[in-house]
């Protein structure tokens, strides 16, 4: 683990540290004030968005209020949003999206002004606090002395222990797949079920055949093409919570023997009878590594997983690439770039096969990009060399 940075701030009249906690890069608070159940909402919720940093010492639970009513207040602003610099509704999808991200980026900035202290071992040093070690080692690794840490981000990482507890029903493997903190969870059907039902080359029913998965994850789609008799598949990532967290998964499954995950920047070394990639889907900036599942700066692995793609297929195989159209709907990449990119790499589009999205935002309304969301289709594009 690299250094972490240290928070700063004067309590009873002497100056303290602690190692600052956060997976989102946030530099640590240069205002810290300490407060406990006497502040009040309104208080607190102006203290925050003047960026003052509120480190709690009353009741947890009672924290957990304030960070409750500080998201309320939050969500009760006018979004920015819904208005451009000009004061006139967003002209473009595009404009709309970045706009949307602005008024997240606020929301979290303000929401993660809630601080909490944590002892060397993880141990949170409030009344009513819940244990929350084993969950801090799994996303922060090893204690190391006393730390400080936003409310808000310390309850992502117990959601994230508890779902990696419970994991989540994939039908298509016949289990459930176990997230880690930082990896991003097979919580959408509909790509896992394009992978699970496109049909399969008489090339890959053979004993000899390999497959890549690249870019594994949770290895969610390494477990489908060994569930779908693939003797050979090769997982790669190169983030190393992936890489456990993939090989914890299909060890559980039973599939270890089958699958064989390695840490790669896109390909591993060879050649593959089918390559598979459900690279991330929207071309910008993560804010967290939960994040990289979904944005992906310019596009960069779509393109490299494109450009490298024949290189990696034997003579007659196929590359699927699973790809959601959110980004051309919302005006950030054309159809004519993905199009473009195949032709530039010397591959032909042999099928597609597409389905539309299951999850709840598909049909909130009351999402600033419904609109595009309730749009959205997820293809699986079969590509070969030409």
């Amino acid at each position: 683990m690299s250094a972490r940075p240290l928070v700063h701030w004067t309590e009873g009249g002497e100056a303290r540290c602690a190692r600052w906690l956060s997976e989102s890069g946030a530099p640590p608070a240069t205002r810290v004030l300490i407060v406990d159940d006497h502040i009040t909402a309104e208080a607190a919720y102006g203290l925050a968005c003047q960026g003052t940093a509120l480190l709690w010492r009353g009741d947890f639970h009672n924290a957990r209020q304030i960070l409750r009513a500080l998201a309320s207040r939050a969500d009760g602003q006018p979004p920015k949003g819904k208005k451009s610099a000009a004061g006139s509704l967003p002209t473009s999808p595009a404009e709309a999206f970045h706009l949307h991200r602005q008024d997240q980026s606020q929301r979290a900035r303000t929401l993660g002004a809630l601080l909490v202290p944590l002892d060397g071992d993880y141990r949170i040093p409030l009344r009513r606090a819940p244990d929350i070690r084993q969950a801090c080692e799994e996303a922060y690794g090893p204690g190391r002395g006393p730390s400080v840490v936003s409310l808000r981000a310390l309850l992502g990482v117990i959601g994230a222990h508890e779902w990696r507890i419970k994991g989540i029903e994939i039908a298509a493997i016949g289990g459930r797949i176990h997230p880690h903190y930082g990896v991003f969870a097979p919580i959408r059907a509909e790509y896992v079920d394009l992978v699970a039902t496109a049909a399969l080359s008489p090339a890959c029913k053979s004993s000899s055949c390999v497959a890549f998965d690249i870019g594994t994850g949770t290895g969610v789609l390494a477990a489908v093409l060994a569930r779908r008799g693939i003797m050979q598949v090769v997982a790669t990532d190169r983030e190393p919570r992936a890489l456990v967290c993939a090989r914890e998964n299909l060890e559980r499954l039973g599939l270890a023997e089958q699958v064989e995950v390695v840490q790669a920047d896109l390909f591993p070394e060879g050649r593959a009878t089918l390559v598979v990639c459900n690279p991330p889907w929207v071309p910008g900036r993560p804010s967290s590594p939960i994040e990289r599942g979904i944005y992906d700066p310019e596009s960069r692995m779509l393109h490299g997983f494109l450009a490298a793609l024949s290189a990696h297929l034997e003579p007659g195989g196929e590359g699927w690439l699973i790809l959601s159209d959110l980004a051309e709907l919302l005006g950030l990449r054309p159809r004519s770039e993905l199009l473009s990119a195949f032709e530039a790499a010397g591959l032909k589009v042999v099928d597609r096969s597409d389905a539309r999205p299951t999850h709840p935002r598909a049909s909130d309304q009351t999402d600033p990009l419904h609109a595009a969301r309730a749009a959205e289709v997820t293809s699986l594009w079969r590509l070969a060399g030409r």
